[in-house]
């Protein structure tokens, strides 16, 4: 019989209750910390009393293949001329996974739609006090996309 659990469920009295009748030898329950948080204390407090003990478990999830050694060997590869077939016939993993493990310190953002002449442009025109729906209409570009522009720029990003 297992004596601990990872739960990943709402604790309620009627899933202690199951629980408690799944498992007798129950002494451990792991779940996510943000169901933890949202765990009645009355319910932490009567599990405790059972000798049971609910435990906030921070990282879940499939471990990584690859250390960081690695990561770092196949970009000191790249820097140094080889081409990512190379790499992966030297280090023995697929073609797939070298470009993977390449752009793994920084991916790229979502590309920007509008050029920034065209962000100038649309600042610009709202520093003159041309409403956001002419200049919508003038740039060919969605009222919504106006007012996202004009925030983004005040923001900085």
């Amino acid at each position: 019989m297992k004596d601990e659990i990872y739960y990943n469920k709402p604790l309620s009295f009627s899933r202690i209750m199951e629980l408690l009748d799944q498992y007798p030898d129950l002494k451990k329950i792991s779940c996510p910390p943000s169901l933890y948080a949202r765990t009645s204390p009355k319910y932490l407090e009567a599990l405790d009393e059972l000798g049971i003990t609910v435990v906030p478990v921070e990282k879940k999830g499939r471990p990584k293949k690859y250390k960081d050694e690695e990561i770092e060997k196949v970009q000191e590869l790249l820097k140094s001329g080889q081409t990512p077939r190379e790499i992966a016939e030297n280090l023995g993993m697929s073609l797939k996974t070298v470009y993977y493990l390449k752009d793994s310190p920084l991916k790229r953002g979502r590309k920007n739609k509008y050029s920034p002449q065209q962000v100038q442009e649309v600042k610009k025109l709202n520093q003159k006090g041309v409403p956001a729906k002419e200049i919508a209409s003038r740039l060919d570009i969605p009222i919504r996309t106006v007012y996202s522009l004009l925030k983004r720029d005040k923001n900085g990003t």
